[in-house]
């Protein structure tokens, strides 16, 4: 079988590898914020160099503080400086550029892959999201195409990648299941298994990103957030918490 290698001169500057949906070629000319493990090849241009960089660097003090607002997810992100190309990939997915002007975005954080440095980033109130804001160009993957939706819609949690330009969604649960959980007085929404039971609702104007099947990544700093928030109940909650995990942890054994 006879292979074609790639050609550093005939890369694209911001696209696709032709024929390839799931790696994208950024042609770099200012700082890159990179999600970590993304990068997969880099072609610095005239004999430079392109580093990257974490964001404790003491040289992306600035840039950091103005630019990257969530300790959370500080660790996962590098800063991508230099003048060359720059090949990202992530898990097989479909790989994705999109431009905001003057806008706000929320993505989920396992799914954003890179972003310029000319927009700023904050933490999402809602647990496993991220908001960019202003203008400029990101990048984002998905299990599948992107389908674009208008609210007003209810998504399966699993298959949303983000939505721009509305309020955040509330969580709607269909009536067969808050019957069931309100007649068995269960004290927490946990044992929820679908979409078809527990869906986001999105009112409003604006713009909603879907992922074509429900494939999620476990996001550890999801985690990391409900620990935090754990620390604000008292015992009696506490021991009702570890309760239901352990019956929600017995379910999926037995699924």
């Amino acid at each position: 079988m006879s292979v074609e290698p790639l050609d550093p001169s005939t890369l694209p500057d911001h696209d696709n590898l032709p024929g390839n949906a799931y790696a994208y070629c950024v042609r770099l000319t200012g700082p890159l914020f990179v999600q970590t493990g993304r990068m997969i090849a880099h072609y610095p241009a005239g004999g430079g160099t392109i580093r990257f960089e974490p964001l404790t660097a003491t040289s992306l003090g600035s840039l950091v503080a103005e630019r990257f607002s969530s300790p959370l997810y500080s660790r996962d992100w590098v800063v991508a400086n230099g003048q060359g190309h720059v090949i990202l990939g992530d898990r097989g997915y479909d790989i994705n550029s999109y431009d905001l002007d003057e806008g706000n975005l929320t993505v989920r954080a396992a799914n954003l892959l890179a972003f310029d440095a000319a927009l700023e980033l904050k933490e999402s109130i809602i647990p496993g999201f991220l908001t960019l804001l202003g203008t400029g160009k990101f990048l984002a993957s998905s299990s599948g195409p992107v389908i674009f939706v208008e609210p007003p819609v209810r998504v399966d949690p699993e298959a949303l990648v983000g939505w721009a330009d509305c309020p955040a969604p509330a969580q709607h649960f269909d009536a067969g299941w808050m019957g069931h959980f309100l007649g068995a007085a269960r004290g927490a929404l946990f044992g929820t298994r679908s979409g078809e039971e527990r869906q986001y609702d999105f009112t409003g104007a604006g713009t909603v990103l879907l992922q074509s099947s429900e494939r999620v990544l476990e996001d550890p700093h999801v985690l990391q957030r409900l620990e935090g928030e754990v620390r604000q109940l008292g015992t009696g909650q506490l021991q009702r918490l570890g309760s239901v995990v352990q019956q929600e942890i017995a379910q999926r054994q037995q699924g």
